[in-house]
């Protein structure tokens, strides 16, 4: 019988995790203040965030000590399994082995505790009360709903208004964990109120929940805010995937000729890849891949450019892909995949040819989940999906070359909650749709020229 999975003791968790800013091709640009344009200081952020997050976004140390009661934590779930998709092999009839590190086995379903339950710790331990933050197809409110009931947190969640009509119990999730649950667009901000003038239906998007996010952040002292992807410090913790990944790879023998994660704002996928880089680095023959959606495709389409994480221009400027920051994306499945901006560590690696990038529309993705699910008997998320459609055609790309590669991928979360997209999926429903052009150049238009 072959060995399907591969499991690490909990005392092998690792104990630090990897910061990416040490091993880079070329320095990052600084982020620059929303008024001033001018480099960022510590005071700036310190009324959204804890100093030791800031601390962390801006360090160049390659390794960051986990604090002991996030490590007890992560006991709850970690580490997580590395499995082998021997069903999914067979079916397609490749020579490649096809690897997938599983983050739906967390309380949340999904990757997103690996840093809310740091950023909770943090935050707690500076004396906040309240955490504000958005949430796109509902995971980040989710996890971060669990991690401020850990750390006896309240949390106020914006959640964007097409996820809060598409995905309820996501909702339930985070009201069953305490938190207070908004769709956004909303009444409740100047932020909200004036897209909501501007169009009374709006669906919302990422950067529009940020806006209300900060802005109910920033009237309040006992009050931060919390991001669940994009900076640097939320990527730090999620390289916990990676690091227990190139354990568990040894531990198959194997060594990935191909890494790939779904991308959104980049923390699943930089959590996986950022402890390969400097294997990659050093010469080691690797090849990195980001996968979008087309209808939101801040990689293959995108700009390199300083822009606003959000609507309302509150957040600071960072340098990254982006599509404009008033850009609204369609009401897609993949929820998590919606955000206009890719963090600026995965951007720079991308720019600097260290990684790839490709984009599917909907439609193949939720076949390639389908077909995943029925030889591997795990129902993926819509935004792992892509991961996964990603993987099958570099599997059939072997099977059509005889070559033999070692395959990883990030399951980054579980489509347990997600049955409604695969309803509307397999009643013929869903439909693939191309981000125009035109769209993404009127949103560029507002970006400011640095």
């Amino acid at each position: 019988m072959e060995i399907r999975k591969f499991e690490l003791p909990q005392n092998e968790m690792p104990g630090s995790w990897y910061n990416v800013a040490a091993d880079l091709p070329a320095p990052m640009q600084p982020s620059l203040h929303p008024g001033t344009h001018q480099p960022l200081g510590p005071e700036d952020l310190a009324p959204i965030f804890p100093m030791e997050l800031i601390e962390q976004e801006v360090s160049t140390e390659r390794w960051i000590d986990i604090p002991g009661a996030v490590m007890d934590a992560y006991s709850l779930w970690r580490p997580t399994p590395l499995f082998r998709a021997i069903n999914l092999e067979k079916r397609l009839k490749t020579p490649a082995k096809i690897f997938f590190k599983y983050e739906g086995t967390s309380p949340a379903g999904s990757h997103k505790p690996n840093t809310a339950v740091a950023q909770a710790y943090y935050n707690k331990k500076a004396g906040v009360k309240r955490i504000t933050t958005e949430t796109g197809a509902g995971q980040w409110g989710c996890a971060l709903s669990f991690a401020c009931n850990t750390f006896g947190l309240d949390c106020k969640v914006f959640m964007v208004k097409v996820s809060y009509n598409q995905k309820p119990y996501r909702k339930f999730m985070m009201q069953l964990w305490g938190s207070e649950v908004i769709p956004s667009p909303s009444n409740m901000t100047e932020s909200g109120r004036r897209i909501l003038d501007k169009d009374p239906m709006s669906n919302g998007s990422l950067g529009v929940a940020i806006s209300e996010a900060v802005e109910e952040a920033v009237k309040d002292k006992h009050t931060k805010y919390a991001l669940g992807s994009v900076l640097n410090h939320v990527l730090l913790h999620q390289t916990i995937i990676g690091l227990e990944a190139k354990k568990q790879m040894e531990m198959a023998g194997a060594y990935p000729d191909i890494l790939i994660g779904c991308a959104g704002g980049g923390s699943n996928f930089g959590g996986l890849v950022f402890p390969f880089v400097p294997d990659k680095m050093a010469g080691k023959d690797i090849r990195i891949v980001a996968v979008e959606p087309a209808a939101c495709p801040t990689l293959t389409r995108g700009f390199y450019r300083y822009d606003f994480g959000d609507v309302a221009s509150l957040t600071p400027l960072m340098k990254m892909y982006t599509l404009g920051h008033s850009f609204m994306p369609p009401g897609i499945h993949a929820g998590g995949l919606r955000y206009h901006g890719m963090s600026p560590l995965v951007s720079l690696l991308y720019e600097h040819k260290v990684m790839e990038a490709i984009s599917y529309p909907q439609l193949p993705v939720f076949e390639a989940a389908i077909l995943f699910a029925n030889e591997e008997g795990i129902v993926p998320a819509p935004e792992s999906s892509h991961a996964i459609k990603a993987a099958i055609d570099e599997a059939v790309a072997c099977r059509e070359s005889g070559q033999g590669k070692n395959i990883l991928f990030n399951l980054s979360g579980n489509g347990q909650l997600d049955l409604a997209s695969y309803d509307a999926y397999l009643s013929g429903k869903l439909e693939d749709y191309e981000y125009p052009q035109e769209a993404i150049d009127a949103a560029m238009c507002e970006v400011p020229v640095i």
